[in-house]
């Protein structure tokens, strides 16, 4: 399953301008939720298709969803997502960046208190029973709840949380500014819908969304593995320090399920090689199981059987 972001901000900030830009689709219905795929731009897909002669080329991406508005409820909506895209007005007269960041850190301190609060009187009712386990969660939530009331949010409440929760102020945040100091987003919104050659003809330098895509990887500690074959190759995110088993279910449970063993080979030498066969030759493919941690650029090819 691909990671996720959400798109957070306050009225009229560019939220679904950058949805627009970062997955190249139109933002849909007003007032409604957005969901669409932001591919990660790397020049080392290309080479490695280049090798293979592939016939699709498919770029790693990260989903992405854009909710209409704040406030608990909808907010509610990106407990799942893995990291939080916040955007700020830096255009409007008057604007103040700095100070709508702290505005919605303190919606999302909020969103999270009704949430631990819902969770605290449900697991009340169920400790009524005598459950030893609920009746821990119980003072553990209470503990929880005065610490966001004095303002904490719940990435710098020590401890362990209940596996239950799913806050949204544990999340990496990454604040974007929409104006002269940060990203004209109406421009990459544009720049978006025509092709790559053209769009990079605009800028004055590397694209925005790709510094945006790059922070967000860094933020979610990821790296990039690809598979390479004549049919199609492609590009994978895993985060940092995942195994090879971790990899096959990224691209299939049933690869996973009947995973047998990894061959695998740095994308430089296998460009250099400049096949699979003459890669094999040269020694520099190698076998591995599935407790290998995963390396940044490694292409494998996973055997598998069902």
């Amino acid at each position: 399953m691909a990671l996720e972001a959400g798109i957070v901000g306050l009225p009229a900030a560019g939220k679904t301008t950058l949805f627009t830009a970062l997955t190249k689709t139109a933002g849909g219905e007003y007032g409604k939720t957005h969901v669409g795929m932001a591919e990660i731009a790397d020049p080392r897909l290309g080479a490695l298709a280049g090798v293979v002669s592939a016939k699709k080329v498919t770029p790693a991406a990260i989903r992405v969803q854009d909710v209409p508005g704040t406030g608990p409820a909808l907010l509610g909506n990106l407990r799942q997502v893995d990291a939080l895209l916040v955007v700020l007005d830096g255009f409007s007269p008057g604007a103040d960046p700095a100070g709508d960041l702290e505005s919605l850190r303190l919606e999302l301190l909020v969103a999270d208190r009704d949430h631990v609060a819902g969770r605290l009187e449900r697991v009340e009712k169920q400790a009524k029973s005598g459950d030893p386990k609920l009746r821990a969660e119980v003072v553990r939530l209470g503990e929880i709840l005065a610490a966001i009331d004095a303002e904490t949010p719940l990435s710098k409440i020590e401890g362990e949380l209940p596996g239950e929760l799913e806050p949204l102020t544990t999340k990496p945040l990454i604040a974007i500014e929409n104006g002269p100091g940060g990203i004209d987003l109406a421009l990459e919104a544009e720049l978006a819908e025509l092709p790559e050659d053209e769009a990079a003809a605009f800028r004055d330098g590397p694209s925005a969304l790709e510094e945006i895509v790059r922070r967000l990887g860094e933020a979610l500690d990821l790296i990039t593995f690809f598979t390479a074959g004549e049919k199609e190759t492609r590009a994978w995110t895993l985060r940092n320090g995942e195994s090879a088993l971790d990899a096959a279910a990224s691209i299939h449970s049933d690869i996973a399920r009947g995973f047998i063993r990894c061959e695998v080979i740095d994308w430089h030498d296998l460009v250099e090689a400049g096949s699979h066969s003459e890669a094999a030759r040269r020694g520099l493919q190698r076998l591995e199981g599935k407790t290998y941690v995963v390396r940044d650029g490694d292409v494998l090819n996973i055997r598998f059987n069902v």
